[in-house]
């Protein structure tokens, strides 16, 4: 039965035959971009521990407010 809030159920099903969690499939498959080859971000080293945070809070990592920099990081790499 598909799931209106998945945009591209096909790519949604692959990510979730591969392991991937089924928010973080939603997420990419909602993604318009996704697969493309961007590069363009810093990396998350770079980033400061206010900026890290805000993206946890934007992605859904709960417990953030107790995470320092590299656990905010790695969160946010493997969510």
């Amino acid at each position: 039965m598909p799931n209106p809030s998945i945009k591209d159920e096909e790519k949604y099903e692959a990510l979730r035959e591969k392991g991937y969690s089924k928010e973080k499939s939603a997420r990419i498959a909602n993604t318009p971009d996704a697969g493309k080859k961007g590069g363009k971000a810093r990396p998350y080293e770079e980033w400061t521990k206010e900026q890290l945070y805000d993206k946890a809070k934007t992605v859904g990592i709960e417990n953030r407010s107790k995470m320092n920099k590299a656990e905010l990081i790695y969160a946010l790499r493997n969510n």
